[in-house]
């Protein structure tokens, strides 16, 4: 069956069959293989993309920004001090503006609600840089890293520890269920995932999706540890907070050893706080993949775009 994402929004995995989103890693791994061979491409050429940023960050403005240049887009970087978006202009509005100015958009910020409704009245593809309860591209970067280093996703153990409710779990969580990963969640139990979110998972997912609270005996058998920072972008006056509570999941060389595996490896969406949610010699490990993730949110961002757009 041929895959046709042309015009589609980028918003959720969950808005996406496991079909479509093997089909985007494809193009990721063969996009990549290309820039690794000096080949510069020209499947966006003459498209004008819209970079709207609320949230600051490094990986996902570099990853589009250097995308859109190596498929001969032209990318217009608007902070929340540049436009008027949900200040004097509401969302809905600026949607319809830039929508009639640009062939894409991307959007990093706060509410969910707010790349949804840029989707919904722009006109254009929309692609979600990270929300604060999803952050799909990242995902597809962990699964492009997945790959590269166990040759398949179905049927992997992937652990996540730490907050178990913020954005990068709950994106975690729908990509497993999407690809039959087995998914394990190891946090505190005032920081669980949302239930809602849980229950719909494990609706459609043929793999294991589950909470332990206890992280040694969560990581056993994990092909992957992934954690992230504990404190959100946000919530920074939580710290205290957060650190007593977490801090019992710390992927330390002693959780890390508690796999039982010799294959296991160590992944993180970045920016890592060394020191909290991961010591620094895991961190620096050869089991450590998380330069790998950061490199592949080039490739996976540019096959997004290019598959909605060209």
């Amino acid at each position: 069956m041929a895959i046709n994402l042309k015009g589609r929004s980028f918003l959720t995995l969950m808005d996406f069959t496991p079909d479509e989103i093997n089909y985007m890693l494809k193009l990721s791994a063969d996009l990549k293989s290309k820039k690794r061979a000096g080949i510069r491409g020209n499947l966006l050429a003459g498209k004008n993309i819209a970079l709207l940023f609320e949230k600051s960050s490094t990986r996902t403005r570099c990853a589009f920004t250097v995308a859109c240049n190596d498929e001969g887009a032209f990318p217009e970087y608007l902070n929340k001090n540049d436009i008027q978006l949900g200040a004097k202009e509401d969302v809905k509005d600026t949607a319809r503006v830039l929508g009639r100015m640009f062939d894409g958009i991307e959007f990093r910020g706060f509410k969910q609600e707010t790349v949804e409704e840029l989707a919904k009245y722009s006109g254009v593809p929309v692609w979600n840089g990270l929300t604060d309860v999803d952050h799909p591209t990242q995902v597809l970067a962990d699964f492009l890293t997945l790959i590269e280093n166990f040759g398949k996703l179905k049927g992997l153990n992937l652990v996540y520890v730490g907050d178990g409710r913020n954005n990068m779990s709950n994106a975690l969580m729908i990509g497993c269920a999407k690809m039959e990963i087995n998914y394990t969640v190891s946090c505190p139990k005032e920081l669980e995932p949302d239930k809602n979110l849980l229950e719909k998972c494990r609706a459609f997912s043929k793999s294991k999706i589950e909470v332990v609270n206890n992280p040694k005996d969560a990581v056993k058998n994990a092909d992957a540890i992934y954690t992230d920072v504990w404190v959100s972008m946000g919530e920074e006056a939580l710290k205290e907070e957060r650190h007593k509570l977490l801090h019992d999941w710390q992927v330390n060389s002693e959780l890390f050893n508690s796999t039982g595996k010799d294959t296991t490896i160590f992944l993180h969406c970045l920016p890592a706080v060394k020191g909290s949610e991961v010591t620094e010699d895991v961190f620096e490990s050869d089991r450590s993949k998380v330069f790998d993730e950061a490199e592949n949110r080039l490739h996976t961002i540019k096959a997004v775009m290019v598959a909605t757009l060209a």
